[in-house]
């Protein structure tokens, strides 16, 4: 029986790394992320790379830029003092959000937080209509 070849057509974004834009290595990036900022951190990544931390993300005073797409954290969220400058959408935090600080100027859609959340000290000057928060609300503006 002879061997059939097959042709795929194969589709890139444009401007971004086709590892990324294909989902290729998605779950080894993921993977890295936690390795090289909170390597003690227990989390878990569901079929859909939905990131789960089931307690608290304590990364204050890091050098973090960024954070992964599709996090959720249990606990809270601590990015005071880093050099992030976004946050990914759709990000849930289910105790308090800790922003003061930080380089950040927005927050994205669809933020979810269960506790406070603390934006002392950002650049930030309005909060989005579809921000969901359960506990106080701390700010300069």
């Amino acid at each position: 029986m002879r061997a059939k070849t097959v042709y795929e057509s194969i589709s890139f974004e444009r401007g971004k790394d086709p590892k990324s834009s294909m989902g290729i290595g998605k779950r080894a990036l993921i993977e890295k992320w936690f390795r090289t900022w909170v390597p003690d951190v227990k989390y878990m990544i569901d079929d859909n790379l939905n990131i789960i931390v089931g307690g608290d993300l304590w990364l204050r005073g890091t050098q973090i830029t960024e954070l992964p797409d599709n996090l959720r954290v249990g606990g809270s969220l601590d990015l005071a003092e880093t050099q992030i400058t976004k946050l990914p959408d759709n990000l849930r935090v289910g105790g308090d959000l800790y922003l003061q600080r930080t380089q950040i100027t927005e927050l994205p859609d669809n933020l979810s937080v269960g506790g406070w959340l603390d934006l002392k000290g950002t650049q930030i000057t309005e909060l989005p209509d579809n921000l969901r928060v359960g506990g106080k609300i701390y700010k300069d503006f």
